[in-house]
């Protein structure tokens, strides 16, 4: 097993995926706010709120083509880096992904193209329910792709069939409703509306501190002052939520996260700052909120937080289990009807992927020693440090949002939105922090996963493709350049609809046109 491609194909993926993460939650976002502004056009009848309508539309579109492109190629990576990934799980991670492409990102490409072209040939409420057709399908796409991924963190609905020797569905309901799917798909959409919403403050801002398009950038602001506070205080509720949903399916995440290494009396304390010391397992300099990790993590007074040295006891068990489960398949492969076989199997099948784990030492996990599965249990905590600094950071900046946003507001609802130029300019500087959050999210999820592809089930290291390091390599560099480019054309491409502005700055106008009556004697 050669590790340099383990490590390049993670590379590779990770690279286009933090790419592809910066443009879907702003198209989240922004789909939903456009829905917002046309029905403010439609409801007022005021043009102003056509002319911001059609703004920000362009500043989705050209978010919108970039996101589509590169999610395509991530879609790819799984048949050609991840082959065996696919083969093993692809008859249930593929389903999501499937129906994904056939209702959601359908009935998106269907109506953008008359969201766009349409607002001469349709009426002002035949256009607004095709914009809300377009944010529909984009979040539609948000909820499959996040079906999927919640299923590699909590692989449920799904057993192993001993006669393909693959991962296949049994209850796709589960699957559909695996609670950290779910969690996951509410935080990640409530971060793509805060995302947005900077943007168009931001933006807003900086007409503001310039004296430019100041209709425009007034209404835009209180837009995204209300919608971006209701987003970034749902984001640290919905966070709360997916720390719940750790609890019971992710207990070593959530142990790295906060750098638990042994089991706490409950209730456990949240540690707000410390330096975790893989070599010595342990966090030093703890700063410690007491309860109140207890409470996020188990609603409760008496519940307790899991460390990671009792975790990898329990890891160590279960791979002494999978050690059974892997002779029993090897059996079963031969000679399917094995009675003692099947029922060794059945008994012990929960824990087949652990035993996996010991590939990484041994080609046949039967024949492990009591060191490799030491090694092998210990393999099961992720960086500790990365999380939990990750973790801090992505919190830190969510509150940071909350009050952005609430002075936002406040400015908003006082109609001040430009007798501040210092918030004005915090505004301008602050657009870069949510994204910043949102790749801070991705790392905790995908890396706290680690060293699964598949939790429990498959290793990372077991999911690649036959490649070489030059292949890998050389499609790094060439994915680099293209990205590069696209990113450097995305980037002008903003910038200068941002500097062309509006198509027209018009003034407020009356709800409808004032109708005179002609002149009797006048008229031929």
């Amino acid at each position: 097993m050669d590790f340099t491609i383990v490590d390049l194909s993670r590379l590779q993926f990770a690279l286009t995926a933090l790419y592809h993460f910066l443009f879907v939650p702003l198209t989240l976002g922004l789909s939903v706010m456009l829905v917002i502004m046309e029905s403010l056009y439609v409801m007022t009848n005021r043009p102003i709120w056509r002319v911001i309508t059609r703004f920000w539309a362009k500043i989705f579109g050209i978010n919108f083509v970039l996101g589509v492109a590169t999610g395509l190629t991530m879609e790819f990576q799984f048949g050609t880096n991840w082959s065996y990934f696919s083969q093993y799980v692809g008859d249930v991670f593929g389903a999501p992904l499937a129906i994904e492409g056939l209702m959601a990102f359908f009935l998106e490409a269907t109506f953008v193209g008359l969201m766009f072209f349409g607002w001469e040939k349709l009426g002002k409420g035949q256009h607004l329910f095709v914009t809300a057709m377009v944010a529909l399908g984009t979040n539609l796409s948000a909820l499959w792709i996040l079906v999927a991924n919640g299923w590699m963190q909590n692989p449920i609905g799904a057993r192993f069939n001993t006669d393909t020797m693959r991962m296949e569905v049994t209850d796709f309901g589960a699957v559909l409703f695996n609670p950290v799917a779910q969690a996951k798909f509410v935080h990640t959409v409530s971060a793509g509306y805060v995302i947005a919403s900077a943007l168009v403050l931001g933006v807003s801002a900086f007409y503001l501190l310039r004296g430019r398009y100041t209709q425009v950038a007034k209404r835009s602001m209180t837009v995204a002052a209300a919608f971006g506070l209701a987003s970034s205080l749902s984001v640290v509720v919905l966070g709360d939520e997916s720390g719940y949903a750790l609890t019971d399916n992710q207990k070593m995440k959530l142990a790295a996260i906060e750098g638990a290494w042994h089991t706490a009396p409950a209730p456990a304390g949240l540690t707000l700052f410390g330096f975790p010391d893989f070599e010595t397992r342990t966090t030093r300099y703890q700063v410690e909120i007491p309860w109140v990790l207890g409470l996020i993590a188990t609603r409760s007074l008496s519940g307790t937080v899991t460390g990671m040295s009792e975790l990898v006891l329990q890891a160590h068990e279960r791979i002494s289990s999978g050690q059974i489960a892997y002779r029993a398949v090897q059996v079963l492969k031969h000679a399917p009807q094995n009675v003692p076989a099947r029922a060794a199997f059945e008994m012990h099948k929960r824990d087949l992927g652990y035993a996996l784990l010991l590939k990484r030492y041994v080609a046949d996990p039967a024949a492990a020693t009591p060191t490799m599965i030491d090694e092998a249990a210990w393999d099961t905590v992720p960086s500790v440090p990365l999380m939990f600094w990750s973790f801090r950071a992505m919190a830190g900046i969510g509150f940071a949002m909350i009050a952005l946003f609430g002075a936002a507001f406040v400015f908003a609802t006082l109609r001040r939105h430009d007798s501040s130029r210092w918030f004005l300019r915090i505004a301008v500087a602050a657009m870069p922090l949510p994204w910043i959050a949102a790749e801070l999210g991705w790392v905790v999820a995908e890396l706290g996963r680690q060293p699964w592809a598949i939790d429990g089930v498959l290793p990372t290291f077991l999911a690649t493709s036959s490649l070489t390091p030059a292949m890998l390599i050389t499609t790094i560099i060439g994915f680099t350049a293209l990205y590069g480019g696209l990113a450097v054309i995305e980037v002008r491409l903003v910038l200068a609809a941002i500097a062309h502005g509006p198509l027209e700055d018009l003034p407020d106008a009356d709800p409808a046109p004032v109708v005179t009556r002609p002149i009797p004697h006048l008229v031929a």
